[in-house]
């Protein structure tokens, strides 16, 4: 069964960086895309980007954009989302998630495997 395992979270001081590493079980070239969800205590989960395999477009929410980046490794079967410039407000348990097939990237109900999320706190 194919699944997905995020990885690199932990705690680091406002204006520091950190980087997610998602890693797949098979071949990433086999999925449409990858993305990045996260949900902070008390909100809904939200989407921070995606990536689309073949071609490497990437979609970022405004709110970290500039400030995070997304990319793959063929050769790894991971996706990585690199965060920056991190803030108190981007605390949260962050998600990767992956597509088989087209669709609407903003929405989680489009990914079809999930990872058990990595918790990434940012202190002031």
């Amino acid at each position: 069964q194919v699944h997905v395992v995020e990885s690199g979270g932990g705690l680091v001081q406002a204006g520091g960086s950190l980087r997610l590493s998602c890693a797949a079980s098979e071949p990433i070239f086999n999925m449409y895309a990858m993305g990045w969800f996260r949900q902070a205590p008390g909100k809904e989960r939200e989407f921070v980007g995606t990536i689309r395999i073949n071609d490497g477009f990437t979609s970022i929410v405004n709110s970290v954009k500039g400030r995070f980046t997304i990319s793959r490794d063929y050769p790894e079967n991971t996706v990585y989302l690199q965060m920056n410039s991190l803030k108190p407000e981007d605390t949260a348990v962050y998600y990767c998630a992956a597509r088989i097939t087209s669709g609407d990237h903003l929405l989680a109900s489009s990914y079809e495997l999930w990872g058990q999320g990595t918790q990434v706190t940012v202190s002031s």
